[in-house]
């Protein structure tokens, strides 16, 4: 096996790509997200891969839930908002409206379709842990085929 040709592979891996909501007492933050899958049916379960040295793993580990923010594939400007860093400001969201429901997590008034969990499980697999979330809220809000990884130039991983 060579390096290029296992980071090739696993490149092939279809993701999606999501804004994933945490919060942090009264104050919410959001990271993009691309390592994402349902993993049970009953309970309703899905499966996050979130990097331990980041501050959403941090919130994440300590109020224990989370929201996912399905987005067209024509906002794709929204997402890169969160693939930067926090501005100086601490004001992640910039002009982007959201709303706090069940978890108290953001949900983007831009958002397809949201996901609202609660924290079951976390394990240490690595660089990431893959954080698993029991599904407490879902709705979708527009009918709109979501953005996904080939939707883009970019990749993650590898």
């Amino acid at each position: 096996m060579t390096e290029h040709a296992r980071r090739r592979i696993l490149r092939m891996i279809p993701y999606g790509l999501y804004v994933i909501g945490v919060k942090d007492h009264d104050s919410c933050h959001a990271f993009t997200g691309s390592w994402f899958s349902q993993v049970s049916m009953t309970p309703p379960r899905v499966m996050l891969g979130v990097r331990q040295n980041s501050h959403s793993f941090e919130l994440l580990k300590k109020d224990r839930v989370f929201s996912v923010n399905f987005l067209a594939k024509k906002d794709k400007k929204i997402l890169e908002q969160f693939f930067k860093p926090a501005p100086a400001s601490g004001n992640r969201f910039g002009d982007l409206s959201f709303q706090l429901k069940k978890t108290g997590t953001p949900i983007l008034d831009d958002a397809i379709a949201y996901l609202e969990c609660e924290v079951a499980h976390i394990y240490d697999v690595g660089d990431h842990s893959i954080v698993v979330g029991e599904v407490v809220s879902a709705e979708v809000l527009k009918e709109e085929h979501p953005l996904i990884m080939s939707d883009t130039p970019w990749h993650y991983g590898g």
